[in-house]
């Protein structure tokens, strides 16, 4: 295990000669106009780059400098990539050769410790369980982000399992990195389980990060960090190699600051892989992926139809009664989108949402999903020092582990006790599985999200970000989120339910979020752009703690 915190205070720049630095701090900055980090774009890094203002070394130093401020506080970084610097130095060295893979090329971003990398970091989604385990190759998106030249930073942390464990943790902790903090309120929940990804990003502890979504989990520590995320559709982004929940349900994505960095990495992790078929799903009828980049339009949203499911909304503040600040900026957003040439269409309703509300279908998917999928992923390890070849094995190890880090029984294994359950458990190859498969098909389809879209002749749907995964995620749909607001001066504090974070107060963000068909992200990339562009939102309010480290020429 490579602790952020351990390597970062020892590190010594032998391959560039460099004196070794442990802080660098905006004092150092070059005298040529460079954003800060936390605000930088990739487009920025491309101009610094080229422009020979800095090299990828001095970006990766920042980068690490920036984390070794302030991961112990945030704890967003599990594990650090040992070999970082010397990534950077061969692709410097191919730049100077005039060899540029691409936009991303000496880019550092971060994954989500759930993507597997065939480094020198771990990949355990969090457990100790899988400490020193090891895939036989990277991850697919792993692979392609290599490709493109990016400079795989390290690995982010999040919450354990991906939020699928317990009924009573909280988001962002893993017995492998502790617990995430959010990024603008104290105490804050960072919102899961894409969590250190999230806070990672708003701080600018990388250029990017990738998220994993199932239901929520880009989408919702991406509106609470004020920044945006994709989550793709199902079969767009290849899953092999992730650690998984649920086979129908499991996307990786691009988390970043602004809608064209995301574009970005989405172009370079997106595509069909053998060993995921469901990205044979691609459809035929695109002869080379769409320029998700070009989608980046300020025109987009003149003359699109998005439509407002009014009973969603309504339903949704039933059951988030301290959220009317998110649904009133929502609805000022809305004139922003008509004033840009949008039609907003109201009252283009989910016609099952009453049943969707009370199905419990996805939970039945994703229990025997996880079951089957995630034994799946455990026989592919090369190496696995503690023998983890099931569920049931994960459990075992999780619950013996006393009184260790695991935190058991304080933090329960409620979700893994449901799937296992010798009477009503099952995996995803018994005959009681597909009744429920078919309903989340009917609810997020015609009932839900694809027959709204359909019966009014929709380009997308828009909602608040809280309120949006759980309609696109039972049908593999995508949606784009980004910065829509703050929570307001006076907005009462509440507290997650296991009462150790801060849910909502002042200075919270949220955001905005554009659901669409399958494979329409370069529509929604369209929207959602040119939203940001007259939105403009993300800085009006700082950070907590705003790293001090900025790039320099070494």
């Amino acid at each position: 295990m490579v602790s952020p915190s351990r390597f970062l205070r020892s590190w010594i720049w032998i391959a560039t000669g460099i004196q070794a630095l442990s802080v660098l701090r905006s004092s150092d900055v070059s005298a040529a106009a460079f954003p800060s980090l936390i605000n930088a774009t990739i487009d920025d890094i491309r101009a610094g780059l080229e422009g020979g203002m800095f090299s990828s070394v001095d970006l990766v130093a920042a980068y690490l400098g920036r984390i070794d401020e302030v991961n112990d506080e945030f704890k967003a970084v599990t594990e650090i990539n040992p070999d970082a610097l010397d990534i950077a130095e061969a692709l410097d060295a191919e730049r100077a050769q005039g060899k540029v893979r691409g936009p991303l090329h000496g880019v550092p971003i971060l994954l989500k410790n759930n993507i597997a990398t065939l480094d020198k970091t771990n990949t355990t989604a969090g457990s100790l369980a899988l400490v020193g385990a090891r895939p036989p190759r990277d991850a697919f998106v792993a692979s392609r982000l290599r490709a493109a030249g990016a400079i795989l930073l390290g690995k982010a942390n999040l919450s354990q399992w991906a939020n699928f464990r317990s009924s009573n943790s909280s988001s962002g902790w893993s017995a492998h990195g502790g617990q995430v903090m959010g990024s603008y309120v104290e105490n804050q929940d960072p919102s899961g389980s894409s969590s250190g990804s999230g806070v990672a990003t708003a701080l600018g502890l990388a250029a990017a990060c990738l998220g994993t979504e199932t239901d929520g989990s880009i989408l919702s520590p991406s509106h609470r960090n004020n920044i945006v995320g994709i989550k793709p559709t199902v079969g767009l982004t290849s899953r092999d190699l992730v650690i998984p929940i649920s086979e129908h349900q499991d996307t990786i994505g691009p988390m970043a600051r602004t809608v064209k960095d995301a574009a970005y990495v989405l172009q370079a992790i997106a595509g069909q892989d053998v060993n995921d078929n469901y990205t044979s799903a691609i459809p035929d009828s695109i002869p080379a992926l769409p320029d998700y980049v070009a989608a980046c339009d300020a025109d987009a949203l003149s003359g699109a139809r998005l439509g407002v499911p009014s009973n969603a909304i309504e339903l949704f503040l039933e059951f988030f009664d301290t959220a009317q600040p998110e649904v009133d900026a929502f609805v000022a957003a809305t004139r922003t989108i008509a004033d840009a040439g949008a039609v907003v269409v109201q009252g283009t309703n989910f016609t099952n949402l009453t049943e969707w509300a009370n199905s419990d279908a996805e939970t039945i998917v994703l229990r025997a999903d996880f079951i089957t999928n995630l034994a799946a992923y455990l026989r592919q390890l090369t190496t696995n020092p503690n023998n983890i070849t099931s569920l049931a094995d994960v459990r075992r190890f999780t619950q013996t582990v006393l009184p260790g880090p695991e935190e058991f029984p304080s933090r329960d294994t409620a979700t893994w006790d449901q799937a296992l359950d010798p009477v009503s458990g099952f995996n995803n190859s018994d005959p009681r599985f597909f009744p429920s498969l078919q309903e989340n098909l009917f609810l997020g389809g015609e009932g839900g999200l694809f027959g709204a879209l359909d019966r009014h002749n929709l380009d997308a749907i828009i909602l608040p970000t809280l309120f949006a995964s759980g309609f696109a995620a039972i049908v593999g749909a995508p949606v784009v989120t980004v910065p829509l607001g703050f929570y307001p001066a006076g907005a009462p504090v509440t507290r997650n339910s296991r009462g150790n974070l801060v849910d909502t107060a002042p200075n919270i963000p949220f955001g905005f979020s554009f659901l669409g068909r399958r494979f329409d992200e370069a529509k929604l990339i369209g929207f959602a752009y040119a939203f940001e562009q007259r939105h403009q939102i993300r800085n009006r309010v700082p950070p907590l703690v705003v790293p001090k480290t900025e790039v320099r020429k070494g």
